[in-house]
Protein backbone atom coordinates (compact mmCIF):
# COMPACT_ATOMS: atom_id res chain seq x y z
CA UNK A 1 0.00 0.00 0.00
CA UNK A 2 1.06 3.58 -0.88
CA UNK A 3 0.28 6.74 -0.41
CA UNK A 4 -3.39 8.05 0.75
CA UNK A 5 -6.03 5.92 -0.49
CA UNK A 6 -8.11 6.76 -4.38
CA UNK A 7 -11.64 6.03 -3.52
CA UNK A 8 -13.91 5.13 -6.65
CA UNK A 9 -16.78 7.73 -5.78
CA UNK A 10 -16.28 9.19 -2.67
CA UNK A 11 -18.74 12.19 -1.55
CA UNK A 12 -17.56 15.65 -2.16
CA UNK A 13 -18.96 18.36 0.03
CA UNK A 14 -19.30 22.19 -1.27
CA UNK A 15 -19.11 24.02 1.94
CA UNK A 16 -22.64 25.31 2.32
CA UNK A 17 -24.47 22.07 3.19
CA UNK A 18 -23.68 23.11 7.21
CA UNK A 19 -25.58 26.49 6.42
CA UNK A 20 -29.41 24.16 5.61
CA UNK A 21 -28.20 21.69 8.52
CA UNK A 22 -28.01 24.46 11.19
CA UNK A 23 -31.23 26.08 9.96
CA UNK A 24 -32.53 22.40 11.00
CA UNK A 25 -31.29 22.64 14.28
CA UNK A 26 -31.77 26.00 15.06
CA UNK A 27 -35.76 25.44 13.94
CA UNK A 28 -35.69 22.00 16.14
CA UNK A 29 -36.75 20.08 12.76
CA UNK A 30 -34.73 16.70 13.65
CA UNK A 31 -37.41 14.77 11.47
CA UNK A 32 -39.09 14.39 8.05
CA UNK A 33 -41.00 17.73 8.18
CA UNK A 34 -39.30 20.84 7.79
CA UNK A 35 -38.57 23.67 5.52
CA UNK A 36 -35.07 21.66 3.88
CA UNK A 37 -37.55 19.21 2.28
CA UNK A 38 -40.07 21.30 0.51
CA UNK A 39 -36.86 23.39 -0.50
CA UNK A 40 -34.97 20.40 -1.86
CA UNK A 41 -37.80 19.32 -3.55
CA UNK A 42 -38.66 22.67 -5.46
CA UNK A 43 -34.90 23.17 -6.61
CA UNK A 44 -34.62 19.62 -8.21
CA UNK A 45 -38.67 20.21 -9.92
CA UNK A 46 -36.93 23.43 -10.97
CA UNK A 47 -33.80 21.98 -12.37
CA UNK A 48 -35.55 19.08 -14.16
CA UNK A 49 -38.54 21.00 -15.84
CA UNK A 50 -40.91 19.00 -17.74
CA UNK A 51 -43.31 19.30 -15.13
CA UNK A 52 -41.81 17.65 -12.43
CA UNK A 53 -43.36 16.31 -9.37
CA UNK A 54 -41.20 15.19 -6.76
CA UNK A 55 -40.98 13.15 -3.81
CA UNK A 56 -38.37 13.25 -1.30
CA UNK A 57 -37.43 9.80 -0.11
CA UNK A 58 -35.08 7.74 2.14
CA UNK A 59 -33.27 6.14 -1.28
CA UNK A 60 -33.74 5.09 -4.48
CA UNK A 61 -34.63 1.48 -3.98
CA UNK A 62 -37.42 2.91 -1.75
CA UNK A 63 -38.40 5.01 -4.91
CA UNK A 64 -38.85 2.15 -7.12
CA UNK A 65 -40.72 0.57 -4.67
CA UNK A 66 -43.33 3.32 -4.48
CA UNK A 67 -43.44 3.21 -8.28
CA UNK A 68 -44.17 0.05 -8.50
CA UNK A 69 -46.93 0.45 -5.71
CA UNK A 70 -48.77 3.42 -7.89
CA UNK A 71 -48.84 1.00 -10.81
CA UNK A 72 -50.30 -1.70 -8.91
CA UNK A 73 -48.00 -3.58 -9.14
CA UNK A 74 -48.98 -7.45 -7.54
CA UNK A 75 -48.14 -10.68 -6.66
CA UNK A 76 -47.85 -12.37 -9.90
CA UNK A 77 -47.52 -9.84 -12.31
CA UNK A 78 -44.22 -9.70 -14.52
CA UNK A 79 -41.87 -6.79 -14.51
CA UNK A 80 -39.40 -6.24 -17.10
CA UNK A 81 -35.78 -5.47 -15.66
CA UNK A 82 -32.79 -4.36 -16.92
CA UNK A 83 -30.11 -7.07 -16.04
CA UNK A 84 -26.90 -5.44 -16.12
CA UNK A 85 -27.72 -2.97 -13.09
CA UNK A 86 -27.53 -2.89 -9.42
CA UNK A 87 -29.59 -5.13 -7.38
CA UNK A 88 -31.65 -2.35 -6.20
CA UNK A 89 -33.41 -1.95 -9.76
CA UNK A 90 -34.52 -5.55 -9.03
CA UNK A 91 -35.28 -5.94 -5.31
CA UNK A 92 -38.46 -4.06 -4.86
CA UNK A 93 -40.11 -6.40 -7.17
CA UNK A 94 -39.70 -9.35 -5.00
CA UNK A 95 -40.96 -6.82 -2.69
CA UNK A 96 -44.32 -7.00 -4.47
CA UNK A 97 -44.11 -10.85 -4.73
CA UNK A 98 -44.38 -10.02 -8.58
CA UNK A 99 -42.17 -11.82 -11.35
CA UNK A 100 -39.02 -9.91 -12.91
CA UNK A 101 -38.10 -10.84 -16.25
CA UNK A 102 -34.47 -9.72 -17.08
CA UNK A 103 -33.72 -7.72 -20.21
CA UNK A 104 -29.83 -7.57 -21.57
CA UNK A 105 -27.59 -4.74 -22.69
CA UNK A 106 -27.15 -3.46 -26.61
CA UNK A 107 -23.54 -2.39 -27.06
CA UNK A 108 -23.61 1.41 -27.49
CA UNK A 109 -25.49 2.25 -23.97
CA UNK A 110 -25.03 -1.20 -22.40
CA UNK A 111 -28.08 -0.55 -21.28
CA UNK A 112 -31.77 -1.83 -22.03
CA UNK A 113 -31.79 -4.22 -25.21
CA UNK A 114 -35.07 -2.83 -27.79
CA UNK A 115 -34.88 -6.24 -29.18
CA UNK A 116 -35.14 -8.19 -26.06
CA UNK A 117 -37.47 -6.23 -24.71
CA UNK A 118 -39.66 -6.60 -27.02
CA UNK A 119 -39.24 -10.58 -26.45
CA UNK A 120 -39.92 -10.46 -23.22
CA UNK A 121 -43.25 -8.72 -24.22
CA UNK A 122 -44.26 -11.38 -26.91
CA UNK A 123 -43.47 -13.86 -23.63
CA UNK A 124 -45.38 -12.51 -21.01
CA UNK A 125 -48.28 -12.02 -23.33
CA UNK A 126 -48.52 -15.62 -24.87
CA UNK A 127 -48.14 -16.28 -20.74
CA UNK A 128 -51.70 -14.45 -20.83
CA UNK A 129 -50.05 -11.54 -18.71
CA UNK A 130 -49.47 -8.04 -19.81
CA UNK A 131 -45.89 -6.73 -18.35
CA UNK A 132 -47.13 -4.01 -15.49
CA UNK A 133 -44.14 -2.10 -16.12
CA UNK A 134 -40.71 -1.48 -17.96
CA UNK A 135 -37.69 -0.81 -15.23
CA UNK A 136 -35.00 1.19 -17.87
CA UNK A 137 -31.70 2.15 -16.25
CA UNK A 138 -29.44 4.62 -17.18
CA UNK A 139 -26.39 2.83 -15.85
CA UNK A 140 -22.98 4.77 -15.12
CA UNK A 141 -24.88 7.76 -16.21
CA UNK A 142 -25.86 6.75 -19.68
CA UNK A 143 -29.04 7.29 -20.74
CA UNK A 144 -30.46 4.16 -22.21
CA UNK A 145 -32.02 4.29 -25.97
CA UNK A 146 -35.01 6.44 -24.62
CA UNK A 147 -36.66 7.09 -28.31
CA UNK A 148 -36.69 3.19 -29.05
CA UNK A 149 -37.40 1.86 -25.71
CA UNK A 150 -40.46 4.47 -25.22
CA UNK A 151 -41.93 3.21 -28.69
CA UNK A 152 -42.09 -0.13 -27.61
CA UNK A 153 -43.67 0.53 -24.29
CA UNK A 154 -45.79 2.81 -25.98
CA UNK A 155 -47.23 0.03 -28.85
CA UNK A 156 -47.77 -2.38 -26.42
CA UNK A 157 -49.00 0.23 -23.34
CA UNK A 158 -46.75 -0.34 -20.62
CA UNK A 159 -45.69 2.40 -17.86
CA UNK A 160 -42.00 2.74 -17.94
CA UNK A 161 -39.96 3.19 -14.19
CA UNK A 162 -37.07 5.10 -15.64
CA UNK A 163 -34.32 4.66 -13.17
CA UNK A 164 -31.76 7.33 -13.05
CA UNK A 165 -29.99 6.63 -9.88
CA UNK A 166 -27.16 6.85 -11.57
CA UNK A 167 -27.89 9.75 -13.79
CA UNK A 168 -28.53 13.17 -12.35
CA UNK A 169 -27.24 15.51 -14.77
CA UNK A 170 -27.60 13.20 -18.10
CA UNK A 171 -29.30 14.08 -20.98
CA UNK A 172 -30.72 12.39 -23.92
CA UNK A 173 -31.58 15.01 -27.11
CA UNK A 174 -31.19 17.56 -24.32
CA UNK A 175 -33.34 16.59 -22.12
CA UNK A 176 -32.91 15.92 -18.67
CA UNK A 177 -32.41 12.16 -17.12
CA UNK A 178 -34.98 11.56 -14.77
CA UNK A 179 -38.05 13.23 -17.01
CA UNK A 180 -38.58 10.55 -19.44
CA UNK A 181 -40.54 7.45 -17.50
CA UNK A 182 -44.27 7.83 -16.60
CA UNK A 183 -42.50 7.57 -13.15
CA UNK A 184 -38.54 7.93 -12.63
CA UNK A 185 -36.33 7.83 -10.01
CA UNK A 186 -32.51 9.43 -8.86
CA UNK A 187 -30.78 8.26 -5.88
CA UNK A 188 -28.67 10.37 -3.41
CA UNK A 189 -26.49 7.61 -1.87
CA UNK A 190 -22.87 8.61 -0.60
CA UNK A 191 -21.27 6.86 -4.08
CA UNK A 192 -23.21 9.25 -6.10
CA UNK A 193 -22.82 12.45 -8.11
CA UNK A 194 -23.97 14.54 -5.19
CA UNK A 195 -25.40 13.14 -1.73
CA UNK A 196 -28.10 13.26 0.88
CA UNK A 197 -25.83 11.03 2.58
CA UNK A 198 -28.50 8.26 1.87
CA UNK A 199 -31.82 9.53 -0.15
CA UNK A 200 -33.52 9.45 -3.37
CA UNK A 201 -36.46 11.02 -5.46
CA UNK A 202 -39.71 10.02 -7.01
CA UNK A 203 -40.60 12.01 -10.16
CA UNK A 204 -43.92 11.94 -12.09
CA UNK A 205 -45.82 14.40 -14.12
CA UNK A 206 -49.05 14.42 -12.20
CA UNK A 207 -50.17 15.74 -9.09
CA UNK A 208 -51.72 13.77 -7.70
CA UNK A 209 -49.74 10.78 -8.29
CA UNK A 210 -47.37 12.23 -6.35
CA UNK A 211 -49.76 13.29 -3.67
CA UNK A 212 -50.19 9.37 -3.24
CA UNK A 213 -46.37 8.72 -3.31
CA UNK A 214 -45.88 11.08 -0.38
CA UNK A 215 -49.25 9.48 1.61
CA UNK A 216 -47.18 5.83 1.01
CA UNK A 217 -44.01 7.16 2.04
CA UNK A 218 -46.19 8.29 5.05
CA UNK A 219 -47.21 4.84 6.17
CA UNK A 220 -50.13 5.54 4.33
CA UNK A 221 -51.60 8.00 7.13
CA UNK A 222 -55.34 8.67 6.48
CA UNK A 223 -56.39 12.98 7.19
CA UNK A 224 -57.56 12.47 10.24
CA UNK A 225 -57.81 13.65 13.58
CA UNK A 226 -56.20 9.87 14.46
CA UNK A 227 -54.36 7.84 13.30
CA UNK A 228 -56.06 5.31 10.74
CA UNK A 229 -54.79 2.69 8.09
CA UNK A 230 -56.68 1.12 5.31
CA UNK A 231 -53.71 0.20 3.59
CA UNK A 232 -49.88 -0.70 3.42
CA UNK A 233 -47.51 1.92 3.68
CA UNK A 234 -43.64 2.77 4.61
CA UNK A 235 -41.54 4.92 6.42
CA UNK A 236 -39.93 6.02 3.33
CA UNK A 237 -40.06 9.92 3.56
CA UNK A 238 -36.11 11.84 3.52
CA UNK A 239 -35.21 13.48 6.89
CA UNK A 240 -34.69 17.35 7.16
CA UNK A 241 -31.47 16.75 7.63
CA UNK A 242 -30.67 14.99 4.74
CA UNK A 243 -32.34 17.37 2.60
CA UNK A 244 -30.28 20.10 4.36
CA UNK A 245 -27.29 18.31 2.56
CA UNK A 246 -29.30 18.14 -0.72
CA UNK A 247 -29.53 21.63 -0.97
CA UNK A 248 -26.26 22.63 -0.36
CA UNK A 249 -25.22 19.42 -2.74
CA UNK A 250 -27.83 21.43 -5.69
CA UNK A 251 -25.79 24.24 -5.61
CA UNK A 252 -22.45 22.46 -6.26
CA UNK A 253 -24.07 20.27 -9.17
CA UNK A 254 -23.12 22.02 -12.27
CA UNK A 255 -19.62 21.93 -11.17
CA UNK A 256 -19.67 18.24 -10.36
CA UNK A 257 -20.84 17.19 -13.42
CA UNK A 258 -18.34 18.89 -15.05
CA UNK A 259 -15.65 17.24 -13.26
CA UNK A 260 -16.46 13.90 -13.95
CA UNK A 261 -16.68 14.97 -17.85
CA UNK A 262 -13.33 16.01 -17.46
CA UNK A 263 -12.25 12.70 -15.36
CA UNK A 264 -13.36 11.26 -18.80
CA UNK A 265 -11.40 12.97 -21.23
CA UNK A 266 -8.53 12.22 -18.52
CA UNK A 267 -9.21 8.44 -18.80
CA UNK A 268 -9.76 9.17 -23.01
CA UNK A 269 -6.09 10.54 -23.31
CA UNK A 270 -4.29 7.45 -21.65
CA UNK A 271 -6.51 5.05 -23.23
CA UNK A 272 -6.68 6.52 -26.94
CA UNK A 273 -3.11 4.16 -27.35
CA UNK A 274 -4.08 0.91 -25.96
CA UNK A 275 -6.29 -1.28 -28.69
CA UNK A 276 -7.30 -3.53 -26.38
CA UNK A 277 -8.81 -1.23 -23.94
CA UNK A 278 -11.99 0.65 -24.90
CA UNK A 279 -13.22 3.33 -22.59
CA UNK A 280 -16.90 3.14 -22.21
CA UNK A 281 -18.11 6.56 -23.80
CA UNK A 282 -21.50 8.48 -25.52
CA UNK A 283 -22.34 6.78 -28.83
CA UNK A 284 -23.26 9.95 -30.32
CA UNK A 285 -24.29 13.60 -30.45
CA UNK A 286 -27.96 12.56 -28.58
CA UNK A 287 -26.55 11.31 -25.14
CA UNK A 288 -24.88 13.45 -22.52
CA UNK A 289 -23.68 11.46 -19.63
CA UNK A 290 -22.42 12.79 -16.31
CA UNK A 291 -20.09 10.05 -16.79
CA UNK A 292 -20.35 9.25 -12.99
CA UNK A 293 -18.11 6.39 -13.61
CA UNK A 294 -15.41 5.82 -15.75
CA UNK A 295 -15.23 2.31 -17.04
CA UNK A 296 -13.34 0.11 -19.49
CA UNK A 297 -13.30 -2.67 -21.06
CA UNK A 298 -10.41 -5.10 -21.92
CA UNK A 299 -10.14 -7.49 -24.91
CA UNK A 300 -7.98 -10.61 -25.11
CA UNK A 301 -4.54 -8.91 -26.46
CA UNK A 302 -1.23 -9.66 -25.97
CA UNK A 303 0.03 -8.18 -22.86
CA UNK A 304 -1.81 -10.38 -20.73
CA UNK A 305 -3.95 -7.51 -19.28
CA UNK A 306 -6.66 -8.13 -17.74
CA UNK A 307 -9.31 -6.72 -15.41
CA UNK A 308 -7.73 -9.00 -12.56
CA UNK A 309 -4.75 -7.80 -13.35
CA UNK A 310 -5.15 -4.20 -13.18
CA UNK A 311 -7.36 -4.36 -10.29
CA UNK A 312 -4.40 -6.52 -8.53
CA UNK A 313 -1.85 -3.55 -9.42
CA UNK A 314 -4.61 -0.83 -7.78
CA UNK A 315 -4.58 -2.39 -4.82
CA UNK A 316 -1.14 -2.56 -4.58
CA UNK A 317 -0.96 1.08 -4.83
CA UNK A 318 -4.12 1.65 -2.58
CA UNK A 319 -6.60 2.86 -5.25
CA UNK A 320 -9.75 1.88 -5.36
CA UNK A 321 -11.47 0.12 -8.46
CA UNK A 322 -14.70 -2.27 -9.03
CA UNK A 323 -15.57 -4.73 -11.37
CA UNK A 324 -18.83 -3.77 -13.11
CA UNK A 325 -22.23 -4.89 -11.86
CA UNK A 326 -22.90 -8.66 -12.35
CA UNK A 327 -25.95 -9.12 -14.01
CA UNK A 328 -29.13 -10.06 -11.73
CA UNK A 329 -29.80 -12.74 -13.99
CA UNK A 330 -26.59 -14.41 -13.13
CA UNK A 331 -26.90 -13.54 -9.48
CA UNK A 332 -27.93 -16.59 -6.97
CA UNK A 333 -30.83 -14.81 -6.14
CA UNK A 334 -32.74 -14.01 -9.30
CA UNK A 335 -31.04 -17.61 -10.85
CA UNK A 336 -34.70 -18.81 -11.79
CA UNK A 337 -36.19 -16.08 -13.24
CA UNK A 338 -36.31 -15.40 -17.67
CA UNK A 339 -33.86 -14.01 -19.11
CA UNK A 340 -33.54 -12.72 -22.44
CA UNK A 341 -31.19 -11.48 -25.24
CA UNK A 342 -27.69 -13.21 -26.11
CA UNK A 343 -25.94 -12.51 -22.53
CA UNK A 344 -23.95 -9.08 -23.60
CA UNK A 345 -23.70 -7.74 -20.20
CA UNK A 346 -22.74 -11.17 -19.25
CA UNK A 347 -19.79 -10.60 -21.00
CA UNK A 348 -19.21 -6.84 -20.29
CA UNK A 349 -19.02 -8.14 -16.54
CA UNK A 350 -16.36 -10.99 -17.96
CA UNK A 351 -14.35 -8.04 -19.35
CA UNK A 352 -14.79 -4.65 -17.25
CA UNK A 353 -13.58 -2.57 -14.58
CA UNK A 354 -15.06 0.68 -13.10
CA UNK A 355 -11.87 3.56 -12.60
CA UNK A 356 -11.80 6.07 -9.75
CA UNK A 357 -13.95 8.71 -11.54
CA UNK A 358 -15.04 11.41 -7.87
CA UNK A 359 -15.25 14.94 -8.18
CA UNK A 360 -12.44 15.38 -5.70
CA UNK A 361 -9.77 13.60 -7.63
CA UNK A 362 -6.83 15.84 -7.23
CA UNK A 363 -4.16 15.92 -10.02
CA UNK A 364 -1.35 14.33 -7.72
CA UNK A 365 -4.03 11.25 -7.82
CA UNK A 366 -4.63 11.81 -11.46
CA UNK A 367 -0.90 11.55 -12.16
CA UNK A 368 -0.47 8.56 -9.64
CA UNK A 369 -3.21 6.97 -11.91
CA UNK A 370 -1.75 7.92 -15.22
CA UNK A 371 1.43 6.43 -14.26
CA UNK A 372 0.34 3.01 -12.96
CA UNK A 373 -1.65 2.88 -15.92
CA UNK A 374 1.15 3.97 -18.76
CA UNK A 375 3.17 1.38 -17.20
CA UNK A 376 0.50 -1.83 -17.62
CA UNK A 377 1.94 -3.28 -21.04
CA UNK A 378 5.61 -3.99 -19.19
Amino acid sequence: MQGEKIWLSPPHLGGSELKYIQDAFDTNWISQYGSNIDAFEKTIEDYLGYDSFVTALSSGTAAIHIALRLLDVKEGDFVLCQSFTFVASANPVLYQNAIPVFIDSEASTWNMCPNALEDAIKYCLQQGKKPKAIIAVSLYGMPFMVDEITEIAKKYEIPIIEDSAEALGSKYKDRPCGTFGDLSIISFNGNKIITTSGGGILISRNQQLTDKALYLATQAKENRDYYSHSEVGYNYRMSNISAGIGRGQMEVLEDRILKRRENHSFYNEIFKNYDEIDLFAEPNDDFYSNYWLNTITIEENNYQITKEKLKKIFIENNIETRYLWKPMHLQTLFGGYKFFGNNLCGILFDKGLCLPSGTNLTDESKSKIRDLLTDIRV
